[in-house]
């Protein structure tokens, strides 16, 4: 009997992992990252600078929150050229604009460690509703949350002048997350 609890308890284990509340994000082993598409090429890039506030726990998904702002000038998109090009007032204007954010209205359930979160996101003082279906998973002592959404560059004023052609640049953009926080115990 003894035996069979124990075997009972060590199948449950990882599912406690994936089962436990969020604790602080880490930074260092989180991403976000975009692929857009330049004249029907994928050109991927990232943003360096970032930060987090999360509470979720996925034994009460609907109470779970999420605040994420983005330092715009901090974005890596694949050379030197293209980050100075992307920073100016046809693109991000980081001068007037420097961050971008998101802030969660809600969260739900698709089951198997799956879930959605909606919210407002804000890119050159425009916000829009987005919703992100992302993945929930345990990493050792860690829980890393994983997912991607499309946003339309034009909705938000991104790309203007010559760049506002979706020949040249898509207006599709996907948006990448990988968020990492520690397991609270």
């Amino acid at each position: 009997m003894r035996k069979t609890l124990a075997l009972v308890l060590a199948a449950l284990l990882p599912c406690a992992a994936a089962a436990a509340e969020v604790g602080a994000v880490q930074a260092d082993k989180s991403r976000i990252a975009f692929v857009s598409r330049q004249m029907g090429v994928p050109v991927d890039g990232e943003f360096r600078k970032f930060t987090v506030q999360l509470s979720f726990d996925p034994a009460k998904p609907e109470a779970g929150r999420a605040q994420i702002d983005i330092d715009m000038a901090s974005i890596d998109a694949g050379s030197a050229e293209a980050n100075e090009e992307v920073v100016g007032k046809n693109w991000f204007h980081v001068k007037q604009f420097p961050k971008a954010s998101f802030v969660s209205t809600s969260v739900k359930p698709l089951g198997g460690g799956k879930f959605e979160v909606a919210g407002k996101l804000t890119i050159r003082d425009k916000t829009r509703d987005v919703q992100a279906p992302f993945a929930m998973t345990a990493q050792g002592a860690n829980v890393q949350f994983d997912g991607s959404f499309i946003i339309k560059r034009a909705d938000f004023g991104i790309g203007q002048g010559v760049w506002a052609d979706f020949d040249t640049v898509a207006n599709d953009v996907q948006i990448k997350f990988k968020v990492v926080a520690g397991a609270k115990k």
